[in-house]
């Protein structure tokens, strides 16, 4: 049971990166970004070529690890901002926003598998261990290297992120536009820079859990689907734009899959994630981060 337990916690780390940034956006820029699994390749890509030239230049250790991690979410922040020109910018002002940018996301999605298909070939990508190859034994099992830095590495950048929307003005900004975009427009906050700020952000955080799920998946042309599929189905569950919400809807969506794969099988489990997002959805509409603001009241 506590393989079952940690297998959960890294499964929630890494998808909950990926409906963090969904649900940022579309609270903050009522956008529905569909090209997330376009940006998730993008940081997986970047950072392998990043470990192929400094693999070439003898860099190892540290240096690789950090360098691997720092790229990918490099790569995806800035892919996030080729989105926002497309998708955001030119559509922003105008009228059904959200359905055009929902077509928009779509079609650099399948554009962009296409592209990475040309460019990269089909071939799966590794990545080089950015944890090491350890294992820790907790009592009758056991945790490796890249479960334990997958958790703490994700867990610390959802923490920097929060403070940062919490302290800065920057970020106080982006929290009124997830709050009133028309009443933060009315005191002078831009929706165009913090727009673009917001989908950055979201491209880093999913950057670094492309890095993440790589260490197990590889990098292909259409790695970004599956991951795509789950960061909506717990963004769905939380509540769209509710953290707390999303962090509680990737544990237990976390949970779900690891009880799934290891109990039953794991073809079975699209269908239960599937499934529980469906209940939530029929009991309670504003999905999880609804019931915790009921809770709180």
């Amino acid at each position: 049971m506590i393989e079952v337990v940690i297998s959960a916690l890294v499964l929630a780390s890494m998808y909950g990166l990926i409906a963090i940034g969904i649900s940022l956006t579309w609270a903050s820029i009522g956008m529905l970004n569909l090209a997330q699994g376009f940006i998730f390749t993008a940081g997986g890509y970047t950072a392998w070529l990043y470990a192929q030239y400094a693999e070439g230049w003898g860099l190892e250790g540290v240096g690789l690890s950090a360098g691997v991690l720092i790229f990918g979410m490099l790569g995806s922040a800035l892919a996030g901002l080729f989105v926002g020109a497309i998708a955001f910018l030119p559509l922003q002002d105008r009228d059904n926003f959200r359905t055009r940018s929902l077509i928009a996301t779509l079609a650099i999605s399948l554009i962009g598998t296409q592209i990475w298909l040309i460019l990269f070939g089909p071939q799966n990508k590794p990545l080089p261990p950015v944890f090491g190859e350890g294992r820790i034994e907790i009592g009758p099992a056991g945790m490796s290297y890249q479960q334990l830095g997958t958790i703490i590495v994700a867990s610390v950048m959802l923490a920097l992120v929060i403070l940062w929307m919490r302290s800065s003005r920057r970020g106080l900004q982006m929290r009124a536009m997830m709050m009133d975009p028309l009443g933060a427009a009315v005191v002078g906050v831009s929706v165009r820079s913090t727009g673009m700020r917001v989908l950055a952000i979201s491209g880093a955080l999913t950057g670094l859990s492309s890095v993440l799920l790589a260490q197990v998946f590889f990098v292909s042309p259409t790695s970004g689907v599956q991951p795509l599929t789950t960061g909506l189905i717990i963004s769905l569950a939380g509540g769209l734009g509710s953290i707390p919400g999303t962090v509680a809807a990737a544990g237990l969506i976390g949970l779900a899959e690891a009880l799934t794969a290891r109990y039953l099988q794991q073809s079975l489990v699209p269908f239960v994630l599937f499934a529980i997002v469906v209940l939530i959805l029929i009991f309670r509409p504003r999905g999880l981060g609804g019931l915790l603001e009921d809770v709180r009241e």
